[in-house]
């Protein structure tokens, strides 16, 4: 086998490969001698078929399986040869002639292909102690942890039922019947038996639960509202629909009374053990926060301190998703580039910015962590997944066995553990400092040109 360097330019490879006829009449002689003692043909005894019937009947079939070999021991002694780092899927181009391709399955004539493809580019990562970062980090104020409890007591709120004749108020739970109708026809979705509806919630379509204040158990309304134009279901939008409603029951919400027995209801003995369960959820957004600002400030850092050129093709598959996800978002909200006072070329450029950038971080990380000798251990994995699994009660083997017999699958659960095992090691190795802020700059969203 003869390889040819045709090309090289930036990150561009291209490679011409020859295999003389000879060589290829030689892989298909040994294919065929390797079948003739178990193939079967009717008119011969086993082992006794001519290699030239053989080669007749499966020739061209078996030249396939050669070719492809070849291509495959072309790729491997490129790279080898060259100790080459691949970006991507090499590209195949075989000569247009027909006539010089039947030639080739028949072992007649040379094949001849190229393949082209772009490398990783090689950079030097030097030291991290010139990175300085600011964590940022802020106190839980004491009344975010009673709001928290507050809040934890309003979800279990507990109701009792009004008086009878008496009519509800806000705040009230109603037990409701209803059917709802566009026009003269019912709609999907708009028909109920005993639905619990708290007034004041704003759980329904506006308006629909100012319409039932001051209704009685055993009352029968007729609601009339207007589903807004951006509603979940575009038959429905902007309609004008009609509820007959009957209210069933009328229940008014019970005093909350955060006290030892309503933390004994959640597993814990006393108040206090449940202030300090609550206190610890709302500390773990915090650190949530620190850590994602954190993560930024370095993930900055590093897009600043590392330029190169970025294979092409793993830019454009990048920008692509974003893309695709972007158009789709706008195609969903029935928006359009004019409405967010833009206009597709610039948004084109933004996001071909943004790709860049996930591709550049995406090689520096993961040159750092091979440096660095970072691993992710099977058990991790397994840990990550079952975490996974946890979202989704009663399917958690099913969610188990894709992931087991889906390579790629747990390719995606592997990447985000190795990229924050690195940002560990490159935290550990920059110079960084605490910084209290109020919880406002916390949780600050990024600015819009933090996309990536």
């Amino acid at each position: 086998m003869q390889t040819t360097e045709t090309l090289s330019q930036g990150l561009k490879r291209e490679y011409q490969v020859v295999l003389a006829a000879a060589e290829l009449a030689q892989k298909l002689d040994a294919q065929l001698a390797g079948m003739k003692d178990k193939v079967r043909i009717n008119g011969f005894r086993p082992g006794k078929v001519p290699m030239g019937h053989l080669k007749r009947l499966y020739g061209k079939s078996i030249m396939g399986d050669v070719v492809q070999e070849a291509i495959t021991d072309a790729q491997k002694q490129i790279v080898g040869d060259n100790k080459l780092r691949l970006a991507g899927q090499p590209k195949l181009d075989f000569p247009e002639d027909r006539e010089e391709m039947e030639k080739v399955l028949e072992a007649s004539g040379d094949l001849k292909f190229s393949l082209s493809f772009e490398i990783l580019p090689s950079f030097e990562l030097g030291s991290f102690d010139d990175i300085e970062l600011e964590r940022l980090v802020a106190e839980v104020p004491e009344e975010e942890v009673q709001q928290s409890l507050d809040q934890l007591a309003e979800r279990n709120r507990t109701y009792e039922p009004r008086e009878e004749g008496a009519a509800a108020q806000s705040g009230d739970k109603l037990t409701i019947g209803f059917v709802g109708r566009l026009g003269e026809e019912t709609f999907e979705g708009g028909t109920a038996e005993n639905a619990e509806l708290v007034l004041g919630s704003g759980s329904f379509i506006p308006g629909f639960e100012a319409q039932l204040e001051g209704a009685k158990a055993g009352e029968e309304r007729k609601v009339v509202v207007t589903f807004p134009v951006d509603y979940q279901a575009p038959d429905l939008a902007g309609k004008e629909a009609t509820f007959d409603v009957t209210v069933k029951a009328v229940a008014a919400p019970a005093a909350i009374a955060i006290d030892e027995a309503f933390a004994k209801n959640f597993g814990f003995d006393s108040v206090e053990k449940l202030r300090e369960a609550v206190l610890a959820r709302v500390k773990a957004d915090y650190d949530r926060a620190t850590r994602e600002k954190l993560k930024r400030a370095l993930l900055d850092a590093l897009d600043k301190k590392y330029t190169f050129e970025l294979p092409q093709d793993m830019v454009e598959q990048e920008f692509g998703g974003i893309w695709q996800q972007v158009t789709a978002e706008m195609q969903q909200n029935g928006k359009t580039f004019a409405d967010e006072e833009t206009t597709e070329e610039e948004q084109r450029s933004e996001y071909r910015r943004i790709a860049e950038r996930r591709v550049r971080l995406g090689l520096v990380v993961a040159e750092i962590g091979e440096k660095a000798g970072v691993k992710i251990g099977d058990d991790e994995v397994s840990r990550a997944i079952v975490e996974r699994a946890r979202q989704f009660p009663g399917q958690e083997k099913l969610f188990w066995d894709y992931y087991q017999k889906n390579p790629q699958a747990l390719a995606e659960i592997r990447a985000p553990l190795f990229e924050e095992k690195v940002v560990d090691h490159i935290i550990g190795l920059a110079k960084v400092t605490d910084k209290t802020v109020s919880k406002e700059e916390l949780f600050k969203p990024a600015d819009e040109d933090d996309k990536a």
